[in-house]
């Protein structure tokens, strides 16, 4: 039973939503200046409806899992096995689907496989204790050596067409990628559950204080060990439709992809101590990345830039936020603080 999820969080500072909507006004600013340059350095190549429908592919699968992130990294832990997760998922597929097993089956062993995966994360944080950093980093390889396992240097291919398009076909009359139309539902799912329901509240709280929020009745291994499962599965998700966008399962599927994961999470004003973030920052943070990446696309950057500046982002929405927060508290003390008056003669004679 959740007994007060709000009285536990209490403590966070009275203007967190004036800053999340003064981050979010910044993405949306930095979205539409990304936007401009893109359609004045290359207007015959950016401004067409399918360079921005190939700015959405390349970039659905990192938006389905930037949402369970979220959660956990508010929640106060991270989660960097996803990319594995999604490997993992996409050579099961792909093994699967070579033994003749219907598609309906496969995808419910996929999610199934995508939950235990982020049991075994959950379990081992909030049951044995350990550091979701540590452990997440150590399930990385686990989950990404056991898709080698599976398909080894092999790969799979020939899914049915109707599942092969998913990738290069828009949803009929909407016109957007498959990836997107099922990262919308989603978003709007997890946005319900973070920004209006108790079990929100209660998130929002154990990343601010564990242990406040533990002794107010949350439960708080019980909460975060769900939050990775549903990880997982998203995960599993996003390996699945990975896998259909190429048309090919390999092991390598989402290789390095946890940091473009977790660099739109960071962007979208997510703090990473926990107790800050909200959904409409992610929406925009998947926005102005895939605007970012297609515009440097376009502009011929090379890979080894591209890596440079996903890194800039990172340092920057970690140094930013951290840096407003100590302003903030140095302009209490200055306000609080009193300069003591000088003693006067007369007080001597006393």
């Amino acid at each position: 039973m959740l007994a007060n999820p709000v009285a536990a969080s209490s403590d966070r500072p009275a203007g967190l939503w004036q800053r999340a909507l003064r981050w979010e006004l910044g993405l949306a600013v930095l979205a539409l200046a990304i936007f401009i340059f893109g359609a004045v350095n290359s207007p015959s190549a950016f401004l067409t409806s399918s360079n921005l429908f190939n700015a959405g592919v390349t970039n659905g699968e990192f938006a389905i899992m930037a949402l369970p992130m979220t959660l956990i990294i508010i929640s106060g832990e991270i989660d960097l096995s996803v990319a594995s997760i999604l490997g993992m998922s996409s050579a099961l597929l792909g093994v699967l689907w070579m033994h003749h097993w219907p598609m309906l089956g496969i995808f419910a062993v996929l999610l199934a496989a995508g939950a235990a995966a982020g049991l075994i994360n959950g379990l081992l944080v909030t049951r044995a204790g350990l550091p979701s950093l540590a452990v997440t980093i150590g399930t990385l390889a686990l989950y990404r050596g056991i898709a080698i396992i599976l398909l080894g240097s092999n790969s799979v291919s020939n899914f049915p067409s109707g599942y092969a398009t998913i990738g290069v076909l828009p949803v009929p009359h909407l016109g957007i990628p498959y990836s997107i139309a099922v990262f919308i539902v989603l978003a709007i799912v997890f946005g319900v559950v973070l920004h209006v329901t108790p079990l929100g509240r209660a998130i929002f709280a154990m990343g601010n204080n564990a242990e406040t929020a533990l002794f107010s009745g949350i439960r708080v291994k019980r909460i975060k060990t769900g939050l990775f499962v549903a990880s997982g599965m998203m995960c599993a998700i996003a390996g699945a439709l990975w896998t259909f966008r190429l048309d090919t399962a390999v092991q390598g599927n989402g290789l390095g992809a946890e940091l473009n994961v977790v660099a739109i999470v960071l962007l979208a004003g997510v703090s990473i101590f926990g107790g800050k973030g909200s959904i409409p920052g992610v929406v925009l943070a998947v926005i102005t990345f895939g605007l970012l990446q297609n515009t440097l696309l376009l502009t011929s950057f090379n890979q080894e830039a591209y890596g440079i500046i996903v890194g800039a982002l990172l340092l920057i929405s970690v140094f930013v936020p951290q840096a407003g927060a100590l302003a903030t508290k140095i302009r209490g003390v200055t306000r609080t603080w009193r300069p003591v008056p000088p003693a006067t003669p007369s007080a001597y004679r006393q």
